[in-house]
């Protein structure tokens, strides 16, 4: 793994170029200095030295919002598109042994701290930090603003012994746990794969976990939240993307163009039978878009929606 993949490699698909320019537009309205680089202040002192005999090297080297793609080049965009504020990088060398390197990314808010780190869930799940999860040569996790990255070059057990050690100082150091995004609250709960939960707010992360469409057709935007999940209900299969939106004007444009470009087909229910067989249904409760996709059946797309409709009556 090197320093220009942060997620396991092969793990990235061609990001649409339509989307990358609305993205970049974004981040142009944005900040154009490290603002909260403060929060920095703060954690890097605090942050170990030395960890199981290994020893940290040279100066961190620290990130913004626009420097970050001369440092992960492959997965820059992903960053940007949870708002991340700056990232903080840290060598740590140890003679005869592998080089561990530490990614501290302030993220500006725990919600954006949990969407980054549910980019990618793969691995072993590990009491250290928030949710972390552990594969050969990786530990992340997210712990309040931040999202911990810690890598090796190369694996050895006692660089996994260190990694995690280092991992549990750091979570320590970053605060208290954060709060995961509330639209996860309007999720129903039967035959949810946890796992598959991902929050975001921008197209390219969406069309990365599934693609619907190469322009922003469902308006999102940092002001608007989103999470797409998984579920498995007696054999039968099915995704759900839940939208909340700041205006009922956007949810309903949002409405529209769904059924426009992806249900042309749909009836007065806003379901359609795709032409793989299975099933897709839309529907608009307030400020709050549901969409079924990939159902098995008409009837379990249907009562996804409406479990997640009366979930959001109660918020």
């Amino acid at each position: 793994m090197t320093a220009t993949q942060p997620f396991p490699p092969g793990r990235y698909r061609p990001v649409i170029p339509a989307l990358l320019a609305l993205l970049a537009g974004a981040a142009a309205m944005a900040m154009t200095e490290m603002t909260h680089a403060g929060s920095f202040t703060d954690l890097q002192p605090r942050l170990p030295t030395r960890v199981n005999g290994w020893q940290a090297a040279a100066e961190d080297r620290i990130f913004d919002d626009r420097t970050i793609f001369s440092y992960i080049n492959g997965a820059g965009e992903v960053y940007r598109a949870y708002n991340m504020q700056a990232c903080l990088s840290r060598r740590y060398v140890k003679k005869g042994d592998t080089v561990i390197i530490l990614d501290v990314f302030d993220m500006g808010a725990p919600e954006d701290a949990f969407g980054v780190f549910t980019h990618d869930t793969d691995g072993v799940r590990i009491d250290i930090g928030q949710d972390a999860r552990f594969r050969p040569g990786w530990l992340s996790f997210w712990q309040n603003r931040f999202f911990v990255s810690i890598y090796v070059e190369e694996e050895s057990a006692a660089a996994e012994q260190a990694v995690k050690a280092l991992g549990r100082q750091v979570a320590t150091i970053a605060g208290k746990p954060g709060r995961r995004p509330q639209i996860l609250e309007m999720l129903p709960t039967k035959g949810l794969d946890t796992g598959s939960i991902r929050y975001l707010h921008h197209p390219i992360v969406l069309n990365y976990h599934y693609y619907l469409f190469d322009e922003n057709i469902l308006h999102l935007s940092p002001q608007v939240d989103a999470t797409l999940a998984s579920y498995s209900r007696s054999g039968e299969q099915a995704r759900l993307l839940l939208i909340r939106y700041p205006q009922t004007q956007t949810a309903r444009k949002s409405l529209a163009g769904f059924r426009t470009h992806y249900l042309p087909d749909a009836d007065s229910a806003g379901a359609a039978r795709l032409e793989n067989g299975r099933w897709s249904a839309v529907r608009l409760a307030g400020r709050l878009l549901t969409v079924a996709l990939e159902a098995d059946s008409r009837q379990l797309a249907e009562n996804l929606l409406n479990e997640a409709g009366r979930n959001a009556a109660k918020e």
